[in-house]
């Protein structure tokens, strides 16, 4: 079996990637071992946040983290059988947080969300998924005068890069957007222009029929290891191999095994994220809320309301705690008075992050037929547009709409 293009992984990333090197005149083909949208793709908030161009790793963030680490349902946790593996990626954490690298970061962030926003809206034409998204803004909601003021250096930041936004500074105006939230919320800051996707499974499974109607194939299979060979890339797999002149690798939380496989070794770990979504009528909820000093929030899904956030960085095998989705959900009850919790259903996903909070875009170096396109932790749906485009660039030996070198799979 030999296709132009074998694209691994039906996550987000990898199926509207699929979708535009489809457009591009390609014949491509999707593999993934569980299906369409199986993974964090399916349980995610639902949200193109682009506005979010500043780093995880920040000076602020490490100030905050220790006293973070302390609480085990906190927003940042750690289990304690994890805790060895993962040094190595928190001490590239910390040096990502230094100012001149953070900086670096930051500017690379900030180009790929303003193409990744360009690139959604040709996406939405071109799918014609306008009735798939909800355009009503979201809000970060701060307790008292003192955490909002230590939040406006990252307003400024906003405000720098072009992005539009409104500083609430009562509770009244917080109410004038959203009535019903908790009284500890005095001042806020909404952002208008942000989209969420009614779903985001949906708008995943939509995707992948448009693919399909136009002619492109989605087969389960696990591929486990990538060779280069004179035909371009093998691709070995459970019971069968694969050749494809062309391979994109976006596995998502896996993809770094199959990077290692041609020899790249990319520091990859799981920020593992849990939510609960509750019915429809669990809350009358206007738009998407964050609660950035708590790392958790509240959006629509389907007209229900999902709860959920937090980073556990605990890797791919150790069983999912529950105990962080109740300690959302508690903390859900008191900001938003008359929740109604009863009926709702938990998730667990895998977020695939690198220690600069930045994605791997580029090609592999032992082969320019390998594309990586993956490690987008958080940002995953709102940066794939945008990746799609960027892979589609290389692919075609166009000059990518952004420079790559923050990107790159040699920056470790």
């Amino acid at each position: 079996m030999t296709q132009q293009v074998v694209v691994i992984g039906a996550g987000v990333i990898g199926i509207t990637t699929a979708l535009e090197l489809q457009r591009r005149g390609h014949s491509v083909l999707v593999l993934d071992r569980d299906g369409v949208a199986a993974q964090a793709s399916a349980g995610n908030a639902g949200a193109f946040a682009f506005p979010e161009i500043e780093p995880l790793a920040t000076p602020r963030i490490m100030r905050k983290a220790p006293k973070w680490l302390v609480d085990p349902l906190g927003p940042l946790s750690i289990p304690p059988a994890y805790a060895l593996k993962i040094a190595p990626w928190l001490f590239r954490f910390w040096q990502a947080s230094h100012t001149a690298k953070y900086q670096t970061l930051l500017g690379a962030q900030a180009s790929m969300m303003t193409h990744s926003a360009s690139a959604l809206t040709r996406l939405i034409t071109d799918i014609d998924a306008e009735g798939m998204l909800q355009r009503d803004g979201q809000m970060q909601l701060y307790e008292g005068e003192p955490e909002y003021r230590a939040s406006l250096p990252t307003w400024e930041l906003r405000r720098q890069y072009g992005i539009e936004f409104d500083l609430l500074e009562s509770r009244e105006a917080i109410a004038e957007i959203q009535p019903g939230l908790s009284p500890r919320f005095t001042h806020a800051g909404f952002t208008p222009n942000w989209m969420n996707v009614v779903d985001p499974k949906k708008w995943v499974e939509h995707l992948a029929k448009v693919f399909q109607t136009r002619g492109g194939r989605i087969e389960r299979g696990e591929a486990r290891t990538l060779s280069p060979v004179e035909e371009g890339v093998q691709i070995g797999m459970a019971t069968k191999e694969a050749t494809a002149q062309k391979v994109v690798v976006c596995a998502g939380a896996w993809s770094h095994h199959l990077a290692n496989t041609l020899g790249d070794h990319i520091p990859l770990e799981t920020e593992r994220g849990y939510n609960t979504t509750l019915p429809q009528g669990a809350f009358d909820l206007r738009l998407h809320l964050t609660f950035p000093n708590h790392g958790f929030v509240a959006t629509r899904i389907n007209d229900g309301v999902r709860i959920g956030g937090a980073v556990e960085l605990g890797g791919l095998s150790l069983p999912p705690n529950y105990r962080r989705a109740d300690a959302l959900l508690r903390k859900a009850e008191q900001f938003l008075p008359g929740l109604k919790t009863d009926g709702g259903t938990q998730w667990m996903g895998f977020r695939p992050s690198l220690p600069d909070s930045l994605p791997v875009i580029g090609t592999a170096t032992q082969t320019p037929d390998v594309i990586y396109a993956f490690g987008h932790g958080h940002l995953g749906l709102t940066q794939s547009a945008g990746t799609a485009e960027l892979v589609g660039a290389i692919i075609d030996g166009q000059s990518p709409q952004i420079s790559l070198t923050s990107f790159s799979a040699t920056r470790f």
